[in-house]
């Protein structure tokens, strides 16, 4: 992978973990993740209205992705409703690492080294080490867990449609700014009209008492997914996913200095599987 698209994901990764951290400070998941989605379209929204309106071609493409985003949004919130961060976010990223992989490799047909490959592994590998402990048939409220692990798979599935769809679309239209942008614009619309339609405008205040987290954590979505999509244009769309997976290391960092989550012996395993699959896909 290129030196430059290589660090451009980093940069991802970090802020892609940044944002779901935000989720989990003071609002409920629901509430902080509808601002967050919002927020994310008013961060795009200048940069969409310096690109221009989308074309015809653009526009399909932008409406399958929303029902793709509303999808994990749905899946994602009631996942971190029922489980920490630390076991939720893994297992929803590790899931559509190693789906978005396959599905890049084997029906896309996207060239991938050997040892680009391995690279992906270990990162799978450790982004399920750390969410193994939601298999653990001792753990208090064993039950709860196991359902934030069916919806965090859920999570995962989604994830993998929507990478899939806009990293092809990001080709297929070569318009990676303008579709990204629009589609930011598109998200927050859709997820307000929705809000509205379900709670009505009584919903609204309690987001505006943490419009400054909720603008921080869209900004950060927006520049994560925007670099994302910007990427897939220039790798393959599987390694592309495995280094912004690499948020998973970020999110153990986060969750354990800033949300005061256990630091177990196997986020540290997996951070040290994380460097070495990192370090193997700028082999390639």
């Amino acid at each position: 992978m290129d030196l430059t698209v290589f660090l451009v994901m980093l940069v991802s990764a970090a802020t892609q973990a940044g944002w779901n951290v935000i989720l989990k400070i003071r609002l409920d998941p629901f509430g902080a993740l509808v601002l967050v989605g919002i927020c994310g379209g008013v961060a795009a929204l200048p940069f969409a209205l310096w690109f221009g309106l989308p074309g015809l071609d653009v526009l399909p493409w932008i409406g399958l992705s929303v029902c793709c985003h509303l999808s994990y949004y749905a899946f994602i919130i009631g996942a971190y409703s029922r489980a920490d961060l630390g076991m939720a976010y893994p297992v929803a990223r590790g899931s559509a690492l190693l789906m978005t992989a396959g599905i890049s490799i084997f029906i896309m047909g996207e060239a991938i080294s050997p040892v680009g490959m391995v690279g992906i592994l270990l990162l799978a590998s450790s982004i399920l080490i750390v969410g193994r402990h939601a298999f653990d048939r001792h753990a208090l409220g064993q039950r709860l867990e196991g359902r934030a692990l069916l919806l965090a798979l859920g999570s995962g599935v989604a994830a993998t449609a929507f990478t899939i769809v806009d990293g092809t679309a990001a080709r297929v239209t070569e318009q990676a700014n303008l579709y990204t942008t629009w589609l930011f614009v598109a998200d927050a619309v859709v997820i307000t009209i929705l809000l509205l339609s379900w709670k009505g405008r009584r919903a609204v205040a309690p987001l505006l008492t943490f419009l400054p987290w909720g603008l921080l954590g869209g900004a950060m979505l927006f520049v994560s997914y925007w670099l994302s999509v910007w990427a897939m244009t220039q790798a393959p769309i599987g390694l592309v996913t495995a280094v912004r997976e690499s948020s998973v290391l970020f999110g153990a960092i986060l969750s354990v200095t800033l949300l005061r989550e256990p630091l177990r012996a196997d986020r540290v395993i997996a951070a040290l599987l994380v460097v070495g699959g990192l370090a193997l896909i700028k082999l390639f």
